[in-house]
């Protein structure tokens, strides 16, 4: 009798279907689908995308052990690969300065590689990117992290590059500025944990940034498309204050004063500090008329210099539609602050938020200054939909007499839901 063997319909999808499947598995699972069937024998290797992270080998106590390992997956990986490599990720803390990598990078230089990424973690030290990775020229996405990085000196850009990272890369900042400005596709920069740089951004295409870290200037005065800006400032109090007293000019100028095309922007922490110095020399010459997200984070409530940094924001933002502030007040200092004419001074009579939908107001402490910008923002908000109010966990004696002013407050809207977040 004959045995009728059911049909092998893994070995028969279609190679569109098998590819799909091996490209969302880890290389190492990917590798591994090579034993269901012939057809699927070294499949993977022509894969378009090779992506390597601590999980290709199986964990060990010995570190050596582990990273030789690691590096031999990579290397069979790599030779065993017959097709063109158009996206490569190291994502390890395993390696640290393997000489193996230098190779990888060598035999990528002759792939075409479009996406390019290599994140070092652990305490060990830090990869020194070859010579050869300059070469690159199809490269359109670029990310480093725990890197060390010495452009040549007759590097002209990577011409096709859209988005680049560094994360902790140790560049000196005029090869920064340098790299930056000859990459003239470039749409999406991000630069984290700097220390002291004095940043000049020239980047006609750039459409997002990420700032993080201690920055001593900031100029954006070259980034006419940009749309999407995030920052974090590091700094203590005695840099802030040294900060003030060295600094000359406006900040908020250099930084917000040539971005007409402004979408979202982001401020952590000591952001409003940082655009506060010069404040008062500034006369707003146009209108954000593009900014639609407003995020402002730690503002000193205390400090009218900041204040007036987030009054200049929104009401020369036209289309805002949702704001986002959390305060850093000292309670104790900001109750005693008595100057509340500054808003009637600084705030334009015929203010209007005609497209403010969404308000947040987290880490308040119902201080005066938070609740005369609450008042302001409800009772010029026409289309105001929700105003989320969420306090401070340290403070509770304040709670009540915040409720109680919010509900005199006038409301433009007759819409507008106030919520109280107790936590």
């Amino acid at each position: 009798m004959e045995i009728e063997l059911a049909p092998d319909l893994l070995s028969d999808l279609p190679l569109s279907i098998t590819e799909l499947i091996l490209s969302l598995l880890p290389i190492r699972d990917a590798v591994r689908m090579s034993t269901l069937s012939t057809k699927w024998r070294y499949r993977w290797a022509s894969l378009p995308q090779l992506i390597f992270d601590d999980q290709c080998v199986d964990p060990l106590p010995d570190k050596l052990v582990l990273e030789n390992r690691l590096a031999k997956f990579i290397t069979h990986a790599m030779l065993l690969h017959n097709g063109p490599i158009y996206k490569f990720r190291i994502s390890t803390s395993i390696l640290q300065s393997c000489p193996d990598i230098d190779q990888w990078l060598l035999v990528l230089s002759r792939n075409d590689v479009r996406e390019l990424t290599l994140e070092f973690g652990g305490d060990g030290e830090w990869f020194r990117v070859p010579s050869c990775l300059f070469s690159y020229s199809k490269l359109t996405l670029l990310e480093l992290c725990r890197c060390e990085l010495d452009p040549p000196p007759g590097f002209r850009g990577f011409s096709c590059l859209r988005t680049l990272t560094l994360n902790q890369v140790l560049v000196v900042p005029e090869s920064i500025e340098s790299l930056i400005s000859n990459c003239p596709l470039l749409e999406s920069l991000t630069l984290s944990y700097y220390d002291g740089l004095d940043l000049n951004i020239n980047a006609h295409n750039l459409k997002y940034i990420c700032l993080e870290g201690e920055f001593k200037e900031i100029c954006l005065q070259h980034t006419p498309l940009l749309e999407v800006v995030s920052i974090s400032l590091y700094m203590n109090i005695d840099e802030i204050q040294e900060h003030f007293e060295q600094s000359s000019g406006c900040k908020f100028v250099k930084f917000l004063g040539d971005v007409p095309n402004l979408e979202k922007l982001i401020g952590h922490v000591y952001f409003t500090k940082y655009l506060s110095i010069g404040i008062e020399q500034w006369t707003p010459r146009f209108t954000y008329s593009h900014l639609k997200i407003i995020e402002l984070y730690q503002v000193s409530f205390e400090d009218t210099k900041e204040l007036l940094v987030v009054l200049r924001l929104i009401t020369n933002s036209p289309c805002l539609q949702e704001l986002h502030i959390s305060g850093s007040s000292n309670a104790n200092v900001a109750q005693e602050v008595s100057n509340l004419d500054f808003w009637e001074t600084e705030c334009p009579s015929d203010c209007k938020f005609n497209r403010l939908k969404i308000v947040k107001m987290t880490d308040m402490s119902g201080v005066p200054h938070e609740m005369e910008l609450i008042k302001i923002l409800l009772g010029n908000s026409p289309v105001l939909e929700k105003l989320s109010i969420a306090p401070c966990i340290y403070v509770s004696e304040f709670k009540v007499d915040m409720l109680v002013e919010l509900v005199r407050f006038r409301r433009a809207s007759p819409r507008a839901e106030i919520l109280f977040i107790q936590e």
